[in-house]
């Protein structure tokens, strides 16, 4: 069982957009040295409270203060980018940082309209999604009419999936990344393993579970941790726009309106947080129920000792499904 960390790069509030950015990568150093197997970083477009745009141009800046960890992208959004463009990126930094760069890739187009319009994204626009993942693995496998360069062996691809994503992922022969809502269903990897199309680079289905896991030395604490990320959802949905983390002792839970409570606790309640054995135990329930290959903490909080501690004794985890 591999546990792995995806980080977005959150802002905070006071500080600017490059330290986020510094931010990731000190993280990614620590997250090597305490025995994580990957570190992949996100594209976010025009949004206030995540300041990574460009996954390859981050990823390279990880790899290249780290030496063993894997590192890759959590994900490329296809829809923003031509096929051609993301292979050579990603040739290019296996080719810097031979067998540690990982390629996940998705569907999401931007966050508002503006962003969309931008992108030079029509959300009428036909779901290519498929293709693209074709024609992507075409030029990193070198079978493409047009030779992407430079010439050096693929990086694996990675599918972040949600419905529809999944049935691609197993047509494709593809490992899959799942989180958010389809996690709740009862056997929500089922029709990905019933309709896997194996490979000669991917023989069996690969399950990456993606979750905000939050341990602290007891359950009030780890709540503590989780409240800005939770608060700033929560903001997003009343305001339309998501905003830098702030210090769980500046966000004033009596001023909460009902709504926005509301929305807050359901956040909570979809994250795993705790102590160490309440986090084993749903994590370990996961785990069975999904049969997991890789749990992936997307884990977030303004302090950045208190998210080392705690990504510190996720990797403690590791074996948990041992």
């Amino acid at each position: 069982m591999f546990f792995s960390l995806l980080d977005r790069s959150r802002t905070r509030s006071g500080m600017d957009d490059a330290s986020a950015l510094r931010h990731t990568v000190e993280r990614a150093v620590h997250a090597e040295k305490i025995g994580l197997h990957r570190f992949w970083v996100a594209e976010h477009h025009g949004v206030p409270g995540i300041a990574s745009g460009a996954p390859a141009v981050l990823a390279a800046g990880v790899a290249s203060r780290t030496s063993r960890i894997r590192v890759g992208s959590g994900g490329v959004m296809l829809p923003n980018h031509q096929p051609l463009v993301v292979a050579e990126q990603f040739l290019m930094l296996e080719s810097l940082f031979p067998g540690r760069i990982d390629l996940g890739v998705g569907r999401s187009l931007g966050f508002t309209e503006p962003v969309r319009a931008a992108l030079r994204r029509d959300c009428d626009a036909p779901d290519t999604f498929e293709s693209d993942i074709a024609e992507l693995r075409s030029y990193l496998d070198g079978s493409a009419a047009v030779t992407a360069r430079p010439a050096t062996a693929a990086p694996p691809v990675f599918v972040l999936a949600t419905g529809a994503g999944l049935e691609v992922a197993a047509r494709a022969g593809l490992p899959v990344v799942v989180g958010g809502p389809v996690l709740q269903k009862d056997d929500p990897l089922a029709l990905y393993r019933k309709h896997f199309r194996p490979t000669p680079s991917n023989p069996e289905p690969y399950v990456i579970i993606s979750l905000d896991v939050t341990i602290a030395a007891d359950a009030e604490d780890a709540r503590r941790l989780a409240v800005p990320e939770a608060w700033a959802m929560a903001r997003s949905r009343r305001e339309g726009e998501f905003p830098a983390l702030e210090r769980a002792s500046a966000i004033d839970e009596s001023q909460w309106t009902p709504q926005t409570r509301n929305r807050i606790e359901a956040s909570l309640a979809s994250s795993i947080l705790g102590t160490t054995g309440q986090v084993r135990s749903r994590l370990e329930e996961v785990i069975e129920r999904t049969n997991a290959n890789e749990i992936m903490a997307s884990t977030s909080t303004y302090d950045r000792a208190e998210l080392f501690d705690a990504d510190a004794a996720f990797a403690q985890l590791a074996g948990v499904a041992g």
